[in-house]
């Protein structure tokens, strides 16, 4: 019945108000989400920046091609610093992600923070350890494939 925590940084070689505006859309999570998860925006009419309190709706298979809905809200926005967003409905106990961003020579620096408890107490425990764990590297393993094919390296 633990909480989990996955960090990732990543260079990316653009002016930071070119990846706010990209990390900032939800219909962006798309692009950079591998295709087999089926992850489309359900939310309609999403204005163009995020607020405190914004709630998105998404569809995504995250196991067996099950389409599942994941609702999240957006709790906190510091523009062109940081936002958080966090599960409202979904597949886990508690889905924490804070997405910061801050400019250092030749870019900027994003770090996604993802704090996680699966569901089930014990056997969430076990299901991190042999699949879950492992399919949250692999997305954003693909993620940051994708960013650096979208921005450069």
């Amino acid at each position: 019945m633990s909480i989990y925590t996955l960090q990732q940084t990543q260079r990316i070689p653009a002016p930071i108000k070119t990846v706010w505006e990209f990390i900032s859309s939800p219909y962006n999570l798309k692009l950079i989400t591998p295709e087999y998860m089926g992850f489309e925006v359900l939310t309609k009419d999403l204005p163009k920046e995020m607020y405190p309190g914004m709630i998105i709706a998404y569809t995504v298979k995250p196991l067996m091609n099950i389409p599942m809905t994941w609702v999240t809200e957006i709790t906190q926005v510091r523009d062109f610093e940081f936002f958080v967003d966090e599960q409202r409905i979904g597949p886990y106990k508690l889905w924490h992600h804070q997405h910061h961003i801050r400019e250092v020579e030749g870019g900027v620096l994003m770090t996604d923070i993802v704090n996680y408890k699966p569901p089930l107490g014990v056997l969430g425990d076990l299901s991190n350890s042999i699949i879950i764990r492992k399919k949250l590297d692999e997305i954003f393993l693909f993620r940051k494939k994708k960013v650096e094919q979208l921005f450069g390296v």
